[in-house]
């Protein structure tokens, strides 16, 4: 298996064979929990106006996401873990449209095929490699806006290499130092409203599911993740 990891939107672009996109803070931590909680049916939108054109259309589906870290207007929810924790999606179709994690997504056009990456489903990514074999496994770290790299994403790429090739890997060590590096943010009082500590603490729950989420494009002409229980 030739591994690569690449680094952000440039990155995503380059991506061949089974693409793993990782958005730790917070994009696919929140799908992971969304789809815990019920959701059926989940459609990831690079443009804003994408976002806002299906919610128009379909008013009760609920738009979820955020630019700048921040809830955008009209929007249901943010782009926060703790915010949806508790929050039953059972039968629900949710939009997602975030600065990093979704782009990765919507660039990644080389791809055979494409999964999300975060801490709280790593095992389940790393089982889900090992049945496909693939060829060419390229691992994306989007970091923030998709151009700029954080320690989170790549720490989460280090991970799950670690695991393909059964080698050790400290978590609560990494997890330390992201507290006073990239998650530093979640532990300023003054961020509660957008980035709040739960955030932190619900995407370091590592290996809280054991289901990966496969990204596809629909007959809509929109890209659809799909839960897949490994």
């Amino acid at each position: 298996m030739n591994i690569k990891i690449l680094k952000l939107i440039e990155g995503a672009k380059k991506a061949e064979g089974l693409t793993v996109i990782i958005d730790v803070f917070r994009a696919f931590t929140v799908a992971c929990y969304a789809f815990n909680n019920g959701a059926e049916d989940y459609i990831t939108v690079g443009r804003l106006e994408d976002a806002y054109s299906i919610k128009e259309d379909n008013p009760h589906y609920i738009l979820m996401g955020e630019r700048y870290g921040r809830i955008q207007k009209g929007f249901d929810y943010g782009n926060s873990p703790a915010q949806i924790e508790n929050v039953d999606f059972t039968g629900k179709t949710i939009i997602h449209t975030t600065s990093a994690g979704t782009q990765g997504i919507v660039n990644a056009v080389n791809a055979d095929e494409i999964i999300t990456g975060s801490f709280v489903n790593a095992k389940a990514i790393v089982k889900y490699i090992l049945q496909k074999k693939p060829s060419n496994l390229s691992l994306v770290c989007m970091g923030n806006a998709g151009v700029e790299e954080t320690e989170e994403d790549n720490f989460c790429a280090e991970y799950i290499v670690s695991l393909i090739k059964n080698q050790p890997f400290d978590l609560e060590k990494m997890k330390n130092r992201l507290k006073e590096g990239s998650g530093k943010r979640f532990f300023d009082p003054g961020n509660a409203d957008w980035s709040p500590e739960g955030d932190f603490h619900l995407a370091m729950n590592f290996n809280r599911f054991d289901f990966v989420l496969k990204a596809e494009k629909e007959d809509d002409g929109y890209i659809h993740l799909k839960k897949l229980s490994v």
